[in-house]
Parts: structure tokens; C-alpha cells; sequence
């Protein structure tokens, strides 16, 4: 019997948190009664201040931009900061917005959704992004759909170029007897196989690719600075890493100082001098637990790696990142 009562107290104690798990779901209804869907994000106070009726939201972006980096609500890092990036602006408190950005770039396509959302964003809100240690290539790129970017003296920021890499193993195939043999429909279907030269031909045509993200990316700069895009190419746009001195001289930023200084320009752009400033912080539901349950799970398995997964280039992949990322 005791056993019996504790299956069926531990039963209705699931059923409860399934319940609750639920109830976080957007847009549900129950019995004619609408259930809200809470802030994916708390909000930590980082400074107090005389306007309770006004906020600055604090964003931080950290690593490396990719669809497949973990996020503490969605399916990746991307969906996480969008979502952030959608409270801040319905949320009638929030009067401006910091990205506090540490991150060395990521993928194209990844860093251009971002950038995208950060446009619509600041054009309803004042968005200021903030560098911290970091913030070069695909960072940058998005920081350019704000309304002011500013960093450290000491930041790492720049590096205007893209990126695709792959393996050349032919030599080392041959020292140990092995031979790649393809199949292919078409003569570019294999043109980054690492098991042999690429052709000329492939190589220009890989090279066009390129040069067409990046001829996007300084024309992004140049409409968002305001430079000449003539003068980027000929100058900082060739994928060097500048200091925060040496892109202010640069007119890729508008202003260097400490957080606390983006904070107050903040304010200053959303007409609240005297807000409150806010962190968002990830706040856990019980969906949230049980995808973080499921996913712990999954990854039971022991892997040794030289570097985190979200930090290694993928072959392929077109990337906006520093050269010192590559392989």
C-alpha cells in the first residue's frame, strides 16, 4: 500500500509540473481564460535610479555567433538574443537599449539575422552597443544595425573580411594508403575536398562566394558609419584587427569609455537621464528544465576536444571572424 500511495503522490506531483509547463506557453487558452506567457528574461538592476517609470536594458552577447550555440531559452544563441531583443522593445519601461557585446565574430548568415534585428529594434528604440575585450568581424557587423557603438581604448575590434576554410590531406592520404573515391552530379559538387587540390576554376569560384559576403558587409559598414567605401577597402576593411583607439581614429566607433559611460549614453538617447539600469538574465521554466534535463542526457558521453565546439570552424562554412580563428 505505502508503495502504491507514494507511485500515485509522485504521479500527481508530475502531472502538476506538466501542468505548469504548459501554463508558460504563449498564446494557450483554458476554459476561455487566456494565459499569458511570462518574460522569458528577469530583469537584475545593475544601477538604481530616481525614475522608477524608466528603464535602460542591459543585452549581453557573448562567444561566438552561431545557430548551434547552446541558449539559455531557445534552440541557439541567435533565437535567445532576438527574443531579448523583442521584450526589450514591448516593453513600454524600456526607454534605450545596451548590447554589451564579448564576442569574436561567428558565422554570416547567423551575424546578419542579428544585425537585422538589431535594426528594427533601434528603430523604435535607441540601441547602444558596448564592446568589451572583444568585438571583431561578425560582432561588429551586427553592432552596425545600432544607433551608437562604443568600446574600450583596449578592444579588439575591426577585422572586416570574411572567411572559408578547409583541409587539404592528400599528402597525409598517401603516406597511410588511403584514397578518397567521389561520385559526383556535377564538377563543383566536391570542390572542397580535402583529398586533393582544387581546381583553378574552383578555387576563383569560392573566391567569388567570398567576395560576395564581404562586398555586403562593407557596404553595411559604409551606409552605417558613413565612410566611403572606397576608403574602407583601401584602408581598414582588409580583415586586420584594430584597438578601440585605432577604430575610433577610424570612425568605426563613436565613442570610447567604460560600460558605465554606455549606460549613460543610453539614457541620454532614450530622453531618461534618470533611469533604472537593468540586466536580462535568463529566467528558468519548467519547459526550460525538462529541455536541459533531456539535453544533459543526451550529451552523457565522454569527448576530448582542443577547443569548445562553438569555437572550431566548421570546413564549408563562410564565416566572419579574425584570421587567428581559422585553422
Amino acid at each position: 500500500m505505502l508503495f502504491l500511495f507514494s507511485c500515485v503522490c509522485a504521479s500527481m506531483l508530475l502531472n502538476l509540473i506538466l501542468l505548469a509547463a504548459l501554463g508558460a506557453k504563449a498564446g494557450a487558452a483554458l476554459g476561455g481564460v487566456k494565459i499569458l506567457r511570462p518574460k522569458a528574461f528577469e530583469e537584475r538592476v545593475l544601477v538604481n535610479g530616481t525614475d522608477s517609470s524608466s528603464k535602460v536594458a542591459v543585452i549581453p552577447l557573448d562567444g561566438v555567433i552561431a545557430f548551434g550555440g547552446a541558449g539559455s531559452l531557445g534552440d541557439s544563441m541567435v533565437e535567445d538574443f532576438k527574443a531579448a531583443l523583442e521584450q526589450a522593445e514591448a516593453d513600454k519601461q524600456i526607454k534605450a537599449v545596451v548590447l554589451q557585446v564579448d564576442s569574436p565574430g561567428g558565422e554570416i548568415t547567423a551575424s546578419d539575422v542579428l544585425y537585422d534585428a538589431i535594426c528594427r529594434l533601434a528603430r523604435h528604440k535607441p540601441v547602444v552597443v558596448y564592446f568589451n575585450s572583444i568585438g571583431a568581424s561578425g560582432a561588429y557587423y551586427a553592432a552596425c544595425g545600432s544607433n551608437w557603438i562604443m568600446c574600450n581604448s583596449t578592444t579588439f575590434t575591426g577585422s572586416i573580411g570574411v572567411i572559408i576554410s578547409t583541409l587539404n590531406y592528400r599528402d597525409l592520404f598517401g603516406k597511410i594508403g588511403l584514397q578518397s573515391v567521389v561520385f559526383k552530379s556535377g564538377k563543383f559538387k566536391d570542390m572542397l575536398n580535402g583529398a586533393r587540390e582544387m581546381t583553378p576554376e574552383e578555387k576563383a569560384y569560392v573566391q567569388g562566394l567570398v567576395m560576395q559576403s564581404y562586398d555586403r558587409f562593407v557596404g553595411i559598414v559604409a551606409r552605417s558609419r558613413k565612410l566611403d567605401e572606397k576608403f574602407l577597402r583601401e584602408g581598414v576593411a582588409d580583415g586586420r584587427i584594430l584597438s578601440g583607439t585605432d577604430a575610433y581614429a577610424s570612425k568605426l566607433v563613436d565613442e570610447l569609455g567604460y560600460i558605465e559611460d554606455a549606460y549613460n549614453k543610453a539614457a541620454e538617447l532614450g530622453g531618461a537621464p534618470q533611469a533604472e539600469v537593468v540586466k536580462y538574465e535568463r529566467n528558468y521554466s519548467f519547459d526550460k528544465f525538462f529541455r536541459m534535463f533531456g539535453e544533459s542526457r543526451a550529451a552523457a558521453k565522454i569527448e576530448l576536444d582542443l577547443l569548445p565546439k562553438t569555437m572550431r570552424l566548421e570546413p564549408g562554412r563562410v564565416y566572419l571572424l579574425p584570421a587567428f580563428f581559422a585553422p
